[in-house]
């Protein structure tokens, strides 16, 4: 046992770069997050210009097996972060507790608002429960981009102009990823007007990353030299392509690719985020990856486990989107 212990204290397992692919880890943890709720979040959105109660049912009815499981991964992503970096953990999380309580308060709200939606068919009732439910959809999102933003300028403010830009760029990517599922699930229960509206999302995407990008360059240490780097020049051009592509196979009914362009442009965003953070974790205290990262011992021990672990929560997630694959049916209620 002793020896065991040992040849783990001694070195990274295989000799693996540990500090570095467990920040990417954990920031493709949150780029899952932000794609699997992102578009329950969307779904939520475009709740608020639906009119008629079958529409809204259909919306409810699609997310309904979802979105509690998707929530999951912020819990992994929490999780992940504490374990190999407890240090920017607690930095991030005291110095930004306001968006904090604000997220969880906006996904208790969401999480609510449905169920509290089906209890009563009054009127005055559901009109109530509605707005919440779409205020919850909508502040999350919102709240999780100013919290990225905010963490890559290093800022110890909860409330800025990078993270007001990132909010509503992330919020305008739910929307993207919402029309997108809800065409898929959906299909003939929702108005035309779920394509514009995925088709205009899009475009406010793209013009909101542009957005994002002219902020950065007056706040990041490097400004216009970071974003010029070959890595986020490529990335961005390949989020203009799929979005473009979006619109296309949203417009043809190609669902399924729009939903796939959909993933590739909130990876993508992620991507970027952590390219121009990169080797900084924690811009606030100019903490680099391998400064915070926990010692070796622990970190082979957690990467083990992980090994361990992840598959299980894909098999799982694998399994509950195989039960409620293809479109909902008309007997189906939240």
């Amino acid at each position: 046992m002793t020896s065991a212990v040992d040849a783990l204290a001694a070195g990274p397992v295989f000799g693996l770069p540990l500090p570095e692919l467990w920040f990417a880890l954990v920031f493709a943890i949150l780029g899952t997050f932000l794609f699997l709720d992102g578009f329950d979040f969307g779904a939520g959105a475009i709740f608020a210009t639906l009119r008629e109660d079958e529409a809204r049912e259909a919306v409810l009815s699609a997310i309904g097996p979802f979105w509690d499981g998707n929530e999951v991964w912020l819990v992994v992503f929490g999780g992940a972060l504490f374990a190999a970096f407890p240090s920017v953990y607690a930095g991030l999380f005291s110095r930004h507790y306001l968006l904090m309580f604000g997220i969880l308060g906006a996904l208790i709200l969401r999480g609510l608002a449905p169920e509290m939606y089906e209890q009563r068919h009054d009127e005055r009732w559901q009109r109530w429960w509605g707005r919440s439910f779409v205020a919850g959809s909508v502040l999350a999102p919102f709240l999780l981009g100013a919290f990225a933003g905010n963490w890559l300028v290093g800022t110890p403010r909860s409330f800025t102009l990078v993270g007001v830009v990132t909010g509503v760029t992330v919020t305008a990517l739910t929307v993207v990823s919402g029309a997108a599922f809800l065409r898929l699930k959906a299909r003939d229960a929702l108005p035309k007007t779920v394509t514009r509206l995925g088709v205009e999302a899009v475009a406010a995407y793209l013009l909101a990353v542009v957005a994002t990008l002219g902020v950065l360059t007056a706040r990041l240490p490097a400004g216009v030299d970071a974003l010029l780097s070959p890595p986020v020049i490529a990335l961005v051009a390949a989020s203009v392509a799929l979005g473009v592509g979006y619109a296309v196979a949203l417009r043809r009914g190609a669902n399924v690719a729009a939903l796939a362009a959909a993933a590739g442009l909130t990876y993508g965003l992620i991507a970027v985020v952590a390219i121009l953070m990169y080797p900084r974790i924690d811009p606030a205290t100019g903490a680099t990856v391998r400064d915070a990262v926990v010692s070796t011992l622990p970190l082979n021990l957690m990467s083990i486990g992980a090994a361990l672990l992840l598959p299980l929560i894909a098999t799982y997630f694998a399994v509950l989107y195989s039960a409620f694959s293809g479109p909902i049916s008309a007997e189906e209620a939240y």
